[in-house]
């Protein structure tokens, strides 16, 4: 893989470790700053559910670092691939059901990335 797609690669998981970090550990102190709109009172009560996301991202963040240590270049290509089209998934469903900034956050990030994987 190509020095560009290697930085986007990290770069979303480096994101995802953010959003892991976000949803498991600061969701009732800096949630209520990003979310606004979201009931306050919701926060607390939300916690576990937001733990749960958290979770998941950081296997998706866990799966595009492992893509950097394996060695053949056809799975690593392959790994990364399907790591990038989990995240893609996530970032379109996110926009369609919850807010239309996930798919600029998360979905069109991991587009780019799966672009430069294909063409490299």
């Amino acid at each position: 893989m190509s020095f560009a797609t290697n930085l986007l690669v990290g770069f979303i998981a480096l994101l995802h470790i953010y959003i892991l970090w976000f949803e498991m550990f600061a969701w009732t102190t800096r949630g209520r700053k990003i979310f606004r709109s979201f009931p306050k009172e919701l926060f607390e009560p939300t916690k576990p559910m937001a733990a749960n996301q958290g979770l998941y991202n950081g296997f998706l963040a866990a799966g595009l670092i492992w893509s950097f240590f394996i060695e053949n270049m056809e799975w690593r290509t392959n790994v990364a691939i399907f790591f990038l089209i989990c995240v893609a998934v996530a970032g379109i469903f996110g926009a369609l059901t919850a807010s239309k900034k996930i798919f600029f956050v998360q979905g069109l990030p991991a587009l780019i990335a799966l672009f430069t994987v294909f063409i490299s």
